[in-house]
């Protein structure tokens, strides 16, 4: 160590002894890192880049890609018309810079979803911002983790997720379709889009914008996807990424609306009406398939739902029925009604109702979970009582409140999960009934539900109606709530709309395949060619119905009319649990008859009995 002598006049403090050298990084970043996939406008680019530009008509003329870079030799060079040998060398050394960038450019994250994820440098420079690191204090669930213990996962790793995913979907098409011209930059845009899909979320994730916005700002339609596209102009702005997007290849004017318009559709909402004209900027109608891998609006199967399918079986123990590995072995690019479609194998037709199915029992089993509900709601409770009282700042010192910070980007920024313990820790006198909603759930003091019923299959109820309906039922009712003293703030009803994803359609309907002979002809397979077990119906009404009171004799009436209201208006036996004793729960004439069997006499006699039975049992009801 004594042999080793630092140059004289240089002087070294004590403290700069233990720090680490710091990594020397290249100022000219190439476009993109992998250099083998450039275009010609792509090396001519770098050739600007790295102060080589008077060399890029010479390059052009002679057609040389990427990938032909690395074969370059001096008297290459020579041959094509670079004939001063100090203007060789450095062509050659600023080539060799490239290669060594090349093996020291990605960085490697660990996820327990998808093993080692490698991420352009491009991608780290977003996740290394206050705007991205924020997804570090949302949950991915919402509420859902008082229920489901380990759902403590957030929308940070499904984002990077969902980058990686989407980095490997559309690196899948272009090996298997070169003809495809995916450009690096293509590759790039849509890894920033799924990177950046879910910057929007406010906290407890879809609570923000599905429950309190409603119910705050009632007289505005948001959604996390519109404060995403702000968020990601903010990101952009604040972090000055700019520079850093062109020196990887880049184009602002288009680009950067293909990334948006990935995440939330066409940015021109008013030309959108026009369905025959191409309605996106960023791409032509040539890449339409491109669209359709973060956020697919024509089938519902995208790199988002695998992500966070996979991310959320894992968290919550329950097992993911669909493997996206084997649907990227089979994707292609087929032409349909002159529109570029991502169409599967005709034999994965099954998988993919596996997919829709496993979407269906996460929001029954977890999603839609009717503890996770109440809590939701109850939070959400809290925040309207607390909104006036908290106080973010935002640009140029203004002052915003948890309904209206969405508006400013940097008071955005601030709000995360962690108001609610704010609000639980605060000794402030007006956060005190919000501060009490938040203790009851800590304490587990939650509104208890009375049960759940389906309305007619012939008919779908909207949320509105069916609170209308139980209001009226309400201040009508026999069952001695009116005694009690219950009204109709004292309840809190839930419409819950089960399905495929696209409400009562058949999403498979939209799906087109192609077969083992030829890879070019799309096609639709209709459901009875795959199994006649499949659903006959695609989408359902739930409704629930808890009671914000909690003493027995209050939830003794409510239960109570919560039956009757079901029979009143032909709903479907509600299923009460141990709420109710089954004995006293009246039936339907058409559930009484279900399942029997036999001659018109037999059916006659047992009609008359299910009758006898009914009344018996409203004759103890009402006692």
């Amino acid at each position: 160590m004594s042999n080793r002598k630092r140059p004289s006049g240089a002087f070294v403090s004590p403290a700069d002894e233990f720090k680490t050298p710091e990594k020397k990084v290249s100022v000219v970043r190439q476009p993109d890192s992998d250099y083998r996939r450039w275009g010609v406008e792509e090396t001519c680019q770098y050739l600007r880049r790295a102060g080589l530009g008077k060399w890029e008509h010479t390059f052009k003329a002679h057609n040389i890609k990427g990938v032909a870079l690395q074969y370059l030799q001096d008297d290459n060079l020579e041959k094509i018309g670079v004939e001063c040998l100090g203007d060789r060398l450095e062509i050659l050394h600023s080539l060799r810079e490239l290669w060594q960038r090349q093996v020291e450019a990605n960085k490697v994250f660990n996820d327990p979803i998808h093993g080692h994820v490698e991420l352009h440098p491009l991608l780290i420079k977003i996740i290394d911002t206050p705007q991205f690191q924020r997804l570090r204090n949302i949950k991915q669930l919402g509420g859902t983790y008082f229920v489901f213990p380990g759902a403590s996962h957030n929308r940070f790793e499904h984002c990077i997720g969902v980058c990686h995913l989407a980095g490997q979907f559309v690196q899948a098409l272009n090996e298997r379709q070169p003809e495809l011209l995916i450009s690096p930059t293509d590759i790039l845009c849509v890894q920033i889009a799924g990177l950046c899909h879910d910057l929007g979320h406010g906290p407890f994730s879809h609570m923000f914008d599905g429950m309190f916005i409603p119910k705050a700002r009632p007289e505005i339609k948001w959604k996390h996807e519109k404060a995403s596209l702000a968020m990601f102009d903010y990101l952009v702005k604040d972090n000055d990424l700019e520079p850093v997007m062109e020196e990887h290849g880049l184009d602002l004017r288009v680009d950067l609306d293909f990334i948006k318009e990935q995440i939330n559709g066409p940015l021109d909402t008013e030309a959108a009406q026009d369905k025959e004209q191409w309605l996106y900027k960023g791409r032509p109608k040539e890449k339409s398939f491109l669209y359709d891998i973060v956020a697919n609006k024509k089938t519902g199967i995208d790199v988002d739902k695998w992500d966070y399918f996979a991310r959320d079986c894992y968290h919550l123990g329950i097992q993911n029925n669909f493997d996206h590995s084997r649907f990227l072995k089979f994707a292609r690019v087929c032409e349909v009604e002159g529109e570029k479609l991502i169409c599967t194998r005709d034999k994965e037709v099954g998988n993919l109702y596996d997919l829709f199915h496993t979407r269906n029992c996460l929001h029954r089993r977890a999603y839609q979970h009717k503890v996770g509900y109440i809590i939701e709601t109850m939070i959400t409770e809290a925040f309207l009582k607390a909104d006036p009282h908290i106080q973010i700042s935002g640009s140029e010192g203004k002052m915003f409140n948890l309904s209206n910070a969405m508006e400013n980007m940097e008071a955005y920024t601030k709000l995360t999960d962690h108001v609610f313990e704010q609000i639980l820790n605060s000794s402030s006198p007006e956060l005190a009934e919000a501060r009490e909603i938040l203790r009851n759930i800590i304490h587990r003091r939650l509104y208890k539900c009375l049960g759940e019923t389906h309305p007619n299959k012939e008919k779908t109820l909207t949320q509105t109606e069916i609170i209308h309906m139980w209001e009226e039922s309400l201040s009508n009712t026999e069952s001695g709530s009116q005694a009690v003293g219950l009204k109709p703030e004292d309840f809190v009803v839930n419409v819950i709309v089960l399905d495929y994803g696209m409400k009562e359609k058949n999403p498979i309907n939209n799906v087109r395949f192609y077969g083992k002979n030829d890879f070019t002809k799309a096609f639709q397979i209709r459901k009875d060619q795959v199994s006649k077990l499949l659903p006959e119906h695609f989408a359902e009404q739930l409704i629930r119905v808890y009671c914000k009171k909690t003493d027995d004799e209050s939830l003794e009436a409510a239960q109570k009319h919560f039956v009757q209201w079901c029979t009143k208006n032909n709903f479907s036996k509600p299923q009460v649990g141990d709420i109710i004793p089954p004995e006293l729960t009246p039936l339907k004439s058409s559930e009484a008859k279900d399942g029997e069997e036999g001659n018109s006499r037999a059916a006659d006699c047992g009609s008359g009995q299910n009758k006898a039975k009914k009344q018996l049992r409203w004759k103890r009801w009402k006692e």
